[in-house]
């Protein structure tokens, strides 16, 4: 999970350096490279295409198209750790939505956890101008719909080979971005062809781990290990793209970094002493 954060920090900055290409149209290749890269790997080892729970298959390919079409908007049009930050509300969808799609228990502390990563949500909101209230709602979407996709992989657990999963997500992806694609499509120029490579192969890489995390462990746990992300992109938005904050701001990021980093530190004290 920590490597799975690392790269797709870097795919984020990758997305903000191609600013006129639409960002339906940037997960249309990267859709296009997980399909080829997926669909060749899963030939080479024999494993069947389509896997065994098809419709669970397809339900998580589903969020995961629409978490990250509003995500790429979000990295688009606000800051790249207000974005990131935003999307930092996924673990706790995630752990929220999981005690009713795979049945973990959520104790009455975490809650308070939630509440403080909530209130820096706010926060962010509230005292930096250039996040508009659409932006906030974007990115709060694309937390929800992500928190639904983890679960999905979860409930899979090893029942499915990592790539299957993975898969599935350019196979629902692929017409929807296509045709939207088909009516506002823009011309990438020169080396922006190179960037909408690398940002299909990094999520490839990126997903892969990202997909083996979750079904070996526990989702409240292995979910929140996404915080480090934050760090990734308060440093990238401030040396690429000269990116600062008001003080307030800062606070709110903090407050859901606390949030997160002490539901992990609850949910492995708790683990410990069963």
């Amino acid at each position: 999970m920590l490597l799975s954060t690392f790269i797709f920090a870097v795919m984020n900055v990758l997305i903000k350096y191609v600013p006129n290409i639409p960002a339906i149209e940037i997960i249309l290749f990267r859709s296009i490279v997980s399909f080829l890269m997926s669909g060749i790997a899963l030939k080479a080892q024999r494993v069947p295409l389509f896997g065994t729970n098809k419709k669970i298959l397809l339900f998580r390919g589903l969020a995961g198209a629409l978490a990250l079409m509003m995500f790429f908007t979000t990295l688009q049009e606000i800051p790249l750790a207000s974005a990131v930050t935003l999307m930092f509300l996924g673990p706790i969808f995630t752990a929220i939505l999981g005690m009713w799609i795979v049945k973990e228990k959520v104790a009455w502390l975490q809650w308070v956890f939630f509440g403080l990563s909530f209130g820096g949500i706010l926060m962010i909101k509230g005292f930096d101008a250039r996040v508009s209230p659409e932006m906030a709602l974007l990115g709060v979407g694309a937390a929800f719909f992500s928190g639904i996709a983890y679960n999905m992989i979860r409930k899979l657990k090893t029942s499915e080979h990592p790539l299957v999963i993975i898969f599935y997500f350019p196979l629902v992806t692929l017409p929807i971005v296509g045709i939207y694609s088909a009516f506002h499509w823009v011309w990438p120029v020169g080396i922006e062809w190179l960037v909408l490579l690398a940002i299909g192969v990094l999520t490839q890489v990126a997903q892969y781990f990202m997909t083996k995390s979750y079904q070996s462990e526990e989702l409240s746990k292995v979910a929140n290990l996404n915080f480090i992300g934050i760090i990734y992109a308060l440093g990238f938005g401030y040396v690429l793209f000269e990116e600062t904050f008001n003080l307030l701001t800062y606070l709110g990021m903090t407050l859901v970094m606390v949030g997160v980093v002490l539901n992990v530190v609850y949910k492995q004290k708790k683990r410990k002493a069963v």
